[in-house]
Formats: structure tokens, sequence, C-alpha cells
């Protein structure tokens, strides 16, 4: 059986093979951000602040469901990986089925309850008025599509697990095509509002994850995975694992998502423009940090593979790649917010209130850059090796303790507002990054016991 969609970084260039397979993955980061910020631009200019609001705060909701099934799908990428990096190819069949049928059977559930619990979650996440019923349209309409969503998410899982890059940018790319052609169809002619956003991300998730589906099938001997209805019959025994090492991560993710929605909650008491420069804010930071966020992918799955194949010191050189090239691009993305940082804001929305407030989420949010940095090489460290406890614990203490804890001490306790509440959510950062670079540095992680033992 051939293998060409796979890759082995057991050998080579570290530095050379960490960004040339790091590129492909910001460049499908970008474009993925690229759904929800073309939604919040149609959105803005078509429909205005209160819209604007609204695709702001479902869109939290929507990630955190996400997140979830990401957290799930980057614990069996990480088996994936592990699986290539110890020669145990044949193997990947079942891990891969399993997979499948794991996340779809998640995001059915995870659809059902935010359909059915809608009511309740935007009463939690104290929507404004204005902004209300254009919020439960999006949430309805995205909520109902959450699998093709997670769906494509677990297809670039795997691939990223075997060490393919360009794949996942093909796949999002035709999404992003089909989204922007539908935003400016449904929102700006048609006059469909939020709901004509909405419909427009979910039709081009589902295109992209049923292309993507079609694309593999026709190559699934390259692919490692024969497509047989018995193929997508779940292994116990790959379950567990998959199971162990994605309910931290989706904790993880979940964490950083929920407290999310308590910082949106504390903002939107400030009221619509606050909401809205908060949600615009949120979306740039997106950007940045998903386009960051491409050198952590790109790290996980070279860590995974050389830690199995007992080759320790490689993955430390992709840490240390990792952490060079993400302080590279923190600096670019620093300046960009110092030099050119109500620009970006006036890109998604027209209403000076909104402009004259985004100075001071500039001001409270450049503090998380150096933080992120740190964590795109510790982070896929953590990962990669299969500490999904350890990456659970920093979670909590990111997501739950300090990001809504210190929002709510600079916001409310000490009276700062909305500085206070940006300032905590980006100070929050520091929580995943100090700890991580002190295991990392320590070395008491080579006394784990390797994960592709029990493959």
């Amino acid at each position: 059986m051939a293998h060409r969609l796979s890759k082995d970084f057991t050998k080579g260039n570290v530095w050379k093979q960490l960004l040339f397979f790091t590129l492909p993955f910001m460049a499908s980061n970008a474009l993925q951000v690229l759904y929800s910020t073309i939604d919040m631009v149609v959105v803005g200019a078509y429909v205005g602040t209160p819209g604007l609001s609204a695709v702001a705060q479902s869109s939290q909701i929507m990630n955190f469901a996400t997140m979830v099934c990401f957290g799930f799908s980057n614990g069996g990428q990480v088996l994936v990986s592990q699986a290539l990096g110890a020669g145990k190819r044949k193997e990947l069949n079942r891990i891969i089925g399993t997979l499948f049928s794991l996340i779809a059977l998640l995001a059915v559930a995870l659809s059902a309850i935010i359909l059915f619990g809608r009511a309740w979650i935007m009463d939690v996440m104290n929507i404004p008025a204005e902004s209300y019923d254009y919020a439960m349209d999006y949430l309805v309409i995205c909520g109902a599509g959450l699998v093709f969503t997670a769906g494509y998410n677990m297809v670039s899982a795997v691939l990223r697990g075997m060490g393919d890059s360009k794949r996942p940018f093909l796949f999002i790319g035709i999404a992003s095509g089909v989204n922007l052609v539908l935003d400016i169809l449904f929102t700006g002619i048609f006059r469909w509002e939020v709901a004509g956003a909405a419909w427009a991300t979910i039709i081009g998730q589902a295109v992209s994850f049923l292309f993507s589906l079609y694309y593999l099938f026709r190559r699934k001997e390259e692919f490692g995975f024969d497509f047989q209805k018995e193929s997508f019959r779940i292994n116990a025994h790959y379950t567990k694992m998959i199971t162990a090492l994605g309910t931290p991560m989706a904790i993880q993710a979940g964490c950083i998502n929920v407290s999310m929605l308590f910082v949106n909650a504390m903002i939107n008491d400030v009221g619509v423009v606050a909401s809205a420069t908060f949600g615009v804010g949120i979306r740039i930071d997106d950007i940045i940090n998903k386009i960051s966020q491409g050198i952590q992918f790109a790290a996980l799955p070279m860590i995974s593979q050389n830690i199995a194949a007992n080759k320790p010191k490689r993955a430390v050189q992709v840490v240390y790649g990792s952490w060079v090239y993400s302080g590279i691009l923190t600096v670019v993305f620093m300046l960009s917010y110092i030099l050119f940082g109500k620009e970006l804001f006036m890109m998604f929305s027209d209403d000076p209130l909104v402009h004259e407030m985004s100075g001071t989420f500039i001001r409270a949010i450049l503090w998380i850059f150096p933080a992120l940095a740190v964590m795109r090489g510790s982070g896929a460290f953590i990962q990669g090796i299969g500490n999904a406890k350890l990456s659970m614990i920093l979670a909590l203490l990111d997501g739950v303790v300090l990001r809504i804890g210190l929002s709510w001490l600079f916001g409310i306790f000490f009276h700062w507002g909305f500085y206070g509440f940006v300032l905590g959510y980006g100070l929050a950062a520091y929580g995943c990054a100090i700890p991580g670079l002190i295991y990392f540095v320590s070395g008491v992680w080579k006394k784990r016991r390797v994960l592709a033992e029990d493959i």
C-alpha cells in the first residue's frame, strides 16, 4: 500500500522541514478564520452594529462546540502521527475509522444540545436586546450544520497527523470561496441579514467537507483508509486511546471558549458598542492567533513522530524552531497592531464609536503576544508527546481561573471597565505559557512512557 500522503519527519533538516510544513497551515488557518471574518465584514456593512454584535456572540458559542470536536480530532492526530513514527502503518485504517465515527457522534450530540438549549444559552450570554434575534438566527443555522464543521476539522487533523499540510489548504480554500460568494448573495443582494451569513458559512463548510471525502475516497490507498463500511466500526482499544488523549484536549479547548462566554457576558453589560468592539477585536486577534497557530499545527506531528521513533533530540529542535518562527511573527503582529490597529477595525465596522473604542482594546491586547509565542513550541510539545492531562490542567488555569478571574479583577473590582476586561483576557495566556516552558526546560518529560508502545 502506498502512503504518498504521509511524510517522514524522523530525518532531514528540522528547521527547513518545519518552515515549509508550517506555511500551508498558516494559509489554511487564515482562510478558516476568513469564514467568520467575511460574515462580520458583510454583516457590518449591510446590517450594522447590532448584526455585528450578534455574529460575534453566536460565533463564540459555535467556536466552543467546534473546539470540543477539534480536541478529540487532535487526539486522533497524535495517535496517527505516533503510529507513523513507530512504523505501525497497518493500524491507520482502524484508527482513522474509529475517529471518523466518534467525531460524527460527538457533532450530532453537540448540535442537539445547541438547538434544544438555544434559549438558555442566549440568556447566559446576556446578548444585547438589539442583537438577540439576529444572534438566535445565526446560532440555530450554524448549530444545525455543526457536523460539517466537525467533519472538515477531523479530516484535516488526520492529514496533519500524516504530515500533509497541502490538502487541508485546498479544502478550506474551496470553502472560503463558496462562503464569500454566498455571503454577498444572501446578505447583500437577497437581504437575508444575519441568517444569510449563517447559511453562507454552513454551505461553504458542507461543500468543503463533502469534497474532502470525495477527494480522499479517490485516493484511499494513499490516504491509508479503505472507506469500507466495516472500517467505520468503533474499535474499543483505539476509542480508549483517542478518548484518553481527546478528552483533556476537548476540555482544554472548551474551557477557553467557555471563559470567552463569561468575558463576553461581562462586556455585554457595558453596552452594544463595547460588545461589537470586543467582537471585532477578537476576530482580528483570532486571525493573528490562527496564523501563528500554523506553527503549532506543524510542530505537533513532527514532535509526535520523532518521540515515537525514539529521537527526542529532533523533537527538541522542533520546539526551538517553533519559538524562533513564532518570535518573528510576534514582532510583526505587534507592530501591525500599533501602526494600523484602528484601520483594521475600520475594515469591519463603519461605526465611529467602535473606532474610538478600538484604541482601548489594542492597548490591552498587546500583552498577549509574548505568551502566544512561547505557547506555540511548548504547547505542541506537550500535546505531541501525548501528555494531554497537563494540557488540560494548563487550560483550566488559563481558561477558568485566570481568564475569568483576571477579567473580573481588572474590569469590575478595579473598575477599569472595558480595558480591564480585555487586559485580563490577554494576561491569562501566561497561565499556559510559563508552566509549559518550565515543563519543557526541566526535562521531566523524558521519564514518560512512549504512547506508540500501546498502538
